[in-house]
């Protein structure tokens, strides 16, 4: 670890602690040139998959857009804020085991519309109806359907 203060390369870690919640670790740093001391924080880097969208561009895959989506769709409905977050941790989670550098937004549409058939009918009749964009009412009865 190179020492903020004067670049020096070799540190020496004085103290470690771990935080409550088991997830980040903190370490006491000196320097063994200037005899400074910081501070350095670890966390575990998780890699999400790029989303790669139809007409081929990539984005950061981004929670908040899921969840914007979906609490559109559940607009009204009697669906309590931590049913959204477990729904998106679920999709999230699918993501991080599946392994994959890159993910279709066909595919997330689809994990989406999982999540929301499972904790509100309505709400995935919402969301179909748009991001499947219907060009006949039959194929938007033929969806109410299925259901």
């Amino acid at each position: 670890m190179r020492c903020p203060f004067c670049t020096h390369e070799e540190t020496q870690v004085v103290e470690t602690r771990e935080s409550d919640e088991g997830d980040v670790i903190r370490r006491r740093r000196r320097c063994t040139h200037c005899d400074k001391r910081f501070t350095t924080y670890e966390r575990p880097e998780i890699a999400l998959p790029q989303v790669v969208k139809k007409d081929g561009a990539r984005a950061e895959f981004d929670e908040a857009k899921i969840r914007g989506s979906m609490l559109l769709a559940l607009r009204k409905r009697p669906v309590s804020v931590e049913q959204v977050d477990a729904a998106v941790e679920r999709i999230r989670d699918k993501l991080l085991t599946g392994g994959a550098k890159e993910v279709a937004s066909t595919r997330l549409g689809e994990l989406v519309m999982r999540e929301l058939k499972r904790i509100d009918k309505v709400a995935y009749v919402r969301f179909a109806s748009v991001y499947r964009s219907f060009e006949d009412v039959d194929e938007f009865r033929q969806l109410i359907r299925d259901i």
